[in-house]
């Protein structure tokens, strides 16, 4: 099998077959000519299918080193899809450290329509295992955690699900394919937000799952036609184009991140740095071996109140103070503030989310000059 820096240039796609063009035309129409009824060159309708959506699929299966891919419109509808496999009454084990978003579908829309969900600290299996129930059929997880970066044991969850007979599903948004392959370690489903690193230029909204099961493909695709929430054929050429410098992007943001979260962990004015490459981590030993190597996402507290933090926030200039993450620019965000509001405060301070926690998503600047512009807004602490 080829390297993930191969596949990132060449997966999925080949030259247009009619003009030999090397990046896959945009096929910006809804319909296709058919010879006769029920009589067509593969495309009917592009919510069901499109040449510029297919190849883009083929890409991520085989970045994931999945058999099947199905790109959305966002990543929210993706994570939509998957709890579509259900039916009231159902239940979920999710993780309690979630996006906000994720957390506000489970619990304001999807309890709605019947189902029920327990959340808990996926890094501890036995609380997993407390959690499942005969009517269990999903198992929820990120790995690392957004915001508070927390991994979970995939394989080990992986065969409790399977022993249960529930799905297993992984949002792999941080870590992306690069630096974790959720679906060789025993998941079921990854989950991307497309719109972060896989994409990687901030200019595309997109979410994905990444399988290998036929079956639960064709339930899948069902879904993805029936409800119809996919992306459009330029945006689909942007991530596809995006995808091409995905592993040289990857790189830069792993070396960023690491070097980065350890200038910040010496920093007299941070309290604690979330970042699995750290060996303060506690769960190092973990990433290492499910893991080969930790991104660019990290969580940090500021040695300040609310006040301070927010001073901070304001003060920096080559940072962008922004929601979303895996940009090729560095995002810093207030996640009690902006990504997760949506998380009651109860449940935010108990899973750390305190009013002095920032979010970091290193991008691919020069690293010095990262640390100048941190160095000048911490000043204002």
């Amino acid at each position: 099998m080829p390297s993930i820096d191969t596949l990132a240039v060449h997966a999925g796609v080949e030259p247009d077959p009619l003009t030999g063009a090397v990046m896959t035309p945009i096929y910006q129409t809804s319909t296709y000519a058919q010879t006769g009824p029920g009589e067509h060159k593969g495309y009917e309708y592009s919510r069901t299918d499109n040449p510029t959506r297919t190849p883009l699929q083929r890409s991520l299966a085989e970045l994931e080193g999945g058999q099947h891919a199905l790109v959305f419109a966002s990543g929210m509808s993706a994570t939509d899809a998957v709890l579509n496999l259900l039916s009231a009454g159902d239940h979920v084990v999710a993780g309690d450290d979630l996006y906000g978003g994720t957390y506000r579908l489970f619990t304001q829309v999807a309890a709605r329509r019947g189902l029920e969900f327990t959340f808990v600290d996926t890094g501890d299996l036995t609380k997993v295992e407390e959690a499942m129930r005969p009517s269990t059929k999903l198992v929820w997880t990120e790995s690392p955690t957004n915001p508070m970066m927390r991994l979970c044991d995939i394989g080990a969850i992986g065969r409790l699900a399977k022993a249960s007979g529930a799905l297993m599903a992984v949002d792999n948004t941080f870590a992306t394919p690069y630096f974790q392959r959720p679906l060789a370690l025993g998941a079921d489903i990854v989950m991307h937000s497309m719109t972060k690193f896989l994409n990687g230029h901030s200019d595309v909204v997109m979410g994905c799952l990444a399988l290998r099961d036929d079956d639960l493909m064709r339930r899948l695709k069902f879904l993805q036609n029936s409800i119809g929430a996919v992306p459009a054929p330029m945006d689909c050429f942007l991530a596809l184009r995006g995808i091409k410098t995905f592993a040289l992007r990857m790189q830069r943001h792993g070396e960023n991140g690491l070097r980065i979260a350890s200038w910040l962990e010496a920093h007299p004015k941070i309290v604690k740095v979330f970042f699995p490459g750290l060996a303060s981590h506690p769960q190092h030993d973990l990433a290492a071996r499910q893991m080969s190597g930790f991104g660019g996402m990290m969580s940090f507290l500021v040695r300040s109140d609310l006040a301070g933090t927010l001073r901070f926030l304001s003060s920096v200039r080559l940072c962008a103070l922004a929601e979303s993450l895996g940009g090729v620019e560095t995002l810093i965000e207030h996640p009690a503030i902006m990504t997760h509001a949506s998380v009651p405060p109860e449940v935010r301070r108990e899973i750390g989310i305190h009013d002095n926690l920032v979010r970091l998503s290193v991008g691919i600047e020069a690293p010095e000059d990262i640390e100048a512009d941190l160095e000048h807004a911490l000043g204002t602490v």
